[in-house]
This record gives structure tokens, sequence and C-alpha cells, in this order.
């Protein structure tokens, strides 16, 4: 290939790319507001530090910079990279295992001018992998292909709870588990798999570290250790129930401004927003989450190809976890794990990933077989 026919496609590639018009404006909408409500009820969780906010609110520019550039490359694009990029996204868990660093985990690569948590980018290309493995295979899939999604799904979950970080470990597996599950899986096999991972689990209880089953003790008992393990679960469970249903007012909460409340920017900050805007802003925020993932089935539905359907499904049930696990864990049902309220809590590179997986929404709506 001569330089002048690379120079020429390149040139095409990047003309079809920023002339597409390619935003779901109800999704983008609906994102928008809720990255307003976690820069209010951030602003009020930290004692109204605008360099909190400042920071949050840059990840989330830089987020919609990836929606925009990510919309404008075709499902067809994304699919021929998809294994470039799993395979990228495996070996920086492998350098992860021996540069990374962290407090108390080894999870983040110092890349001099930021620090980057690869784990954040797997829970993207672990998907798109199962969903390029499955797109051309016949569907619902036979044992030898599911055996073959669990291989992929288990290698980078298992370095990623080698760090450890068990909590990012379950959200990769469960995005992956959604993509197979969307293609068809029939519902024998997939009472078999849930009997074989429920046999699993004193294997697994054996492995765990001990913090972790701690975790999940106190969860059960959190008033057997209420000044240690159980302080965050009890502490979260007053702000909650003091809110009531009308709240007690922006800024007005008093567990995280009177620092009760542990990680009340980060893991814990749907605690602040229960307290300040009580159920009605729960149900309110709520209804939005669904909203946003409901679009995102929507849009699944609406995918010309296997590859875009599983994608855009696993992509909005992976969201739809989040907000599960973390909601439960605010609230006392669930054990306490570094899974964030999306969109809300602050820190690491968590609202720039999502972000990006819902730019790949966007491209699978833009390429959509149904055209309104």
């Amino acid at each position: 290939m001569t330089l002048d026919v690379l120079r020429l496609r390149m040139h095409r590639f990047f003309r079809r790319m920023w002339t597409r018009p390619r935003i779901d404006l109800p999704l983008a909408f609906a994102l928008l507001m809720l990255c307003g409500v976690g820069l209010t009820t951030l602003y009020s969780a930290g004692d109204g530090n605008l360099g909190l906010v400042g920071g949050q609110a840059a990840r989330f520019v830089l987020g919609f910079a990836c929606i925009l550039l990510m919309s404008r490359i075709p499902p067809s694009a994304l699919r021929n990279w998809t294994p470039w990029l799993y395979a990228g996204s495996v070996m920086l868990l492998l350098v992860v295992a021996v540069l990374g660093q962290g407090r108390g985990a080894d999870r983040w690569l110092n890349l001099g001018i930021m620090r980057f948590q690869p784990s954040e980018l797997v829970k993207l290309t672990m998907p798109m992998m199962v969903a390029w493995y499955l797109h051309p295979r016949q569907l619902p899939p036979r044992w030898k292909d599911i055996i073959a999604v669990g291989a992929m799904i288990g290698i980078p979950a298992g370095l990623i709870a080698h760090q450890p970080d068990l909590g990012t470990a379950l959200l990769v597996a469960a995005a992956g588990g959604f993509a197979l599950f969307l293609s068809g899986m029939a519902w024998w096999r997939i009472g078999l798999l849930l009997a074989g991972a429920a046999g699993m689990v004193p294997v697994a209880w054996h492995f765990m570290h001990q913090y972790q089953r701690d975790r999940i003790l106190t969860m059960i008992n959190p008033e057997s250790d209420p000044l240690g393990n159980g302080w965050h679960i009890i502490q979260s469970q007053i702000a909650v129930g003091s809110g009531g249903i009308f709240g007690k007012g922006f800024e007005q909460g008093t567990q995280s401004r009177l620092d009760f409340l542990p990680e009340h920017t980060t893991d814990f900050i749907f605690a602040v927003f229960c307290e300040e805007f009580g159920l009605i802003g729960v149900c309110a925020i709520l209804v939005l989450y669904a909203f946003i993932i409901g679009r995102c089935l929507w849009i699944a539905m609406q995918a010309k190809d296997t590859y875009s359907r599983l994608l855009a499904g696993a992509i909005g049930m992976s969201f739809f976890v989040y907000v599960f696990v973390n909601g439960g864990m605010v609230a006392g049902l669930l054990p306490v794990v570094g899974v964030p309220m999306p969109m809300v809590s602050y820190g690491g590179t968590s609202a720039v990933s999502l972000l990006l997986g819902f730019g790949v929404l966007m491209s699978i709506h833009a390429n959509r077989k149904v055209h309104d």
C-alpha cells in the first residue's frame, strides 16, 4: 500500500467520523442531569470544596468529549479493534501486578501527569470482547462457546481480584456475563452455571482476604463491631433514615458535616444525598437512573447486528449493577465494596470510563437498523 493510498483512506475515515451527527439527545440530556446532581451533591458533601467539584467537573468534560469522539466511530470499526483493546487492557493489568501503586491495594499505574486504573478500562473491553466472540457464531451459544467466554472473563477478573479488588472483579465478570446472558443462552444452562457458582462459594471464602470476610459478616450484623467494621454501615443507615420523606435540606446533612460518615464524598456519597433530599429526592434520582438504563436497553433492541446488541445491553445492565450495588451497600443490604454510585461519587477514572461506554452506545444508536 502506497503512502498516498493510506493517506486517502485515513482522510475518508476521519471525514466520515466527523460528519456524523451521532448523539442520542434523550440519553445525553439524562446524563447531563445526572452529572448536575452529582456535582451538587459533591459540593455539599465536600463542605463547599470547589477543588473537589472542579476536579469532578473536569472528569465530566473529558467524559463527554469521549462521548463525542466515540459516537462518530462506527460499531464495525469498534468490533475490529476489540481483540486488540481487550489484549491491551489485560496487558495493563499484568503491568499493574508488577508496578501497581495504591493504598492497601495495587490498582493504579502512575503515568507521571496522572494516575490510571486499568480495571476501569476492562469494564468496557470485557463486554466488547464477549460480544465480539459471539458475533459470528451460532446463537444461542453451546457449551464450548460458554467455556471460551468463561476463560475470557476469568483472566482479567482473576487479575483484578488479585490486586485485591474483589468488587471491581465481580463487576467485570458481571459485564461479560450480561453479554453472554443476552445471547439467548438456555435457562437450564443458566441454572447449571448459577448452581456451579453457588457451589464454589465455600472455596471462594477460603481464598478471600480476612477483611473481605469481615465485610460480609459485618453486613449481616453490623452491631457486632459498631466502632470498627460496622461503623460504615451504621452511620450510613443513620444518614439514610434521618432524611425522612423530604430530607434535611441542601447542605444541612449532619452525618457528613460532623464527620460521622466515612468516605462521604466517594463510596458513601449517596447516603449524603439521601439525608439531604429524603425519600422524594431518592425516588427522583432512581427514576433518572431507570430512564438511562431503559434507554440503553432500547438502543440494544434497535441495534442492527449481534455485536452491537450484546454490547449495548451489557453496558446498560452493568450500569444497573452499579446503582444496585452501591444503593444496597449504603442501605446496609449488601457488603461494603468499592463500587461508586455512577456519576455521583467522586474520584478515580470511573466517571470517564462510564461516559466512554455511553459513547459506544451513541455509536450503536447512530448505526441502528431503525431510523426515526
